[in-house]
């Protein structure tokens, strides 16, 4: 099986060349193979690989930038997905691509369900919310996957972002008023790998909008907390964490104030392990503070 992945030197795109497993082959193209900034170049690309199907793992992720590169997180976030899953129909080859918990605006008050309705507050949001319905607007089999508070051992993260100022300051404000789930890229990727593989191997499987993130539940600064916690006394320093509201930390960019996803569909029709994001976080420190990667 051959899969054609874009965003493979991303945090996602590293953790499904690792999870690939013996009898899958990746292509992944780099800036100079396709540039996704000039999307109208995707077409002629897609037709010319010889590929079973598409991750697309790729995506404008600077949450509050996007707020003054409104533009280009539309080109990358909107326009390259629509593109990317014309030309999977095209080709008559499925396609999975990944959105985000920022659709949603966090007031629900209960877990997401993937037909619950959207409402980004922000320019990130409202640009994956664009290419979901460009995905869609499209005659072939997609996967959508929606996935939150993404870490790992590669790219930048909150995780990793925790730990660097873990090593710099004595006090760390984080806030705890925004409610989610922490999401290891290790399992995202599998997660991703395995809805590629049933899509393949099942042309029945006509896709549609799922979710995936870890089990369970936490804020920010839970996650934080747990990060040291679990990290213990590898680290040379412990930070206090000090809980603070989300008014006290204002950003360009609004944030969902809860943005659980409910993934029982997904786990139901892929059969997808879901570890509690605790467990997944020991794993990731493991890999990292023992450089087992």
């Amino acid at each position: 099986m051959k899969l054609l992945l874009l965003g493979g030197t991303g945090q996602l795109g590293r953790e499904i060349f690792l999870h690939a497993g013996p009898g899958l082959s990746i292509v992944a193209p780099t800036r100079r193979d396709l540039d996704l900034v000039r999307p109208e170049t995707i077409d002629s690309y897609v037709a010319a690989q010889d590929v079973d199907v598409i991750v697309n793992a790729a995506a404008y992720t600077a949450v509050d930038k996007a707020e003054s590169e409104r533009d280009l997180a539309f080109v990358l976030n909107a326009e390259v997905p629509g593109r990317l899953a014309a030309a999977a129909a095209a080709k008559g080859i499925p396609l999975v691509h990944v959105s985000t918990d920022y659709v949603f605006d966090g007031i629900k008050g209960a877990p997401y369900r993937p037909t619950d309705p959207v409402a980004p507050l922000g320019v990130y949001g409202a640009s994956k919310e664009a290419g979901e319905k460009a995905v869609r607007a499209t005659s072939g089999r997609a996967v959508i996957l929606r996935t939150a508070w993404v870490y790992g051992p590669f790219g930048g993260n909150f995780m990793k972002t925790m730990l660097r100022l873990g090593r710099e300051r004595d006090v760390l404000r984080v806030v705890d008023d925004q409610r989610g789930t922490p999401t290891a890229s290790a399992d995202l990727a599998a997660a991703s790998l395995a809805i590629a593989v049933r899509l393949v191997n099942d042309p029945g499987d006509h896709g549609g909008t799922f979710h995936f993130t870890n089990a369970g539940e936490t804020t920010w600064c839970g996650f934080a907390r747990a990060i040291f916690d679990l990290a213990g006394s590898r680290l040379a320093r412990r930070p206090d964490v000090l809980a603070i509201t989300t008014a006290e930390y204002p950003t360009p960019a609004r944030r969902p104030a809860d943005s659980r996803l409910d993934c029982d569909a997904t786990i139901a029709r892929y059969h997808i392990s879901q570890p509690d994001w605790r467990t997944a976080l020991a794993s990731t420190l493991d890999r990292i503070l023992e450089r087992t990667i």
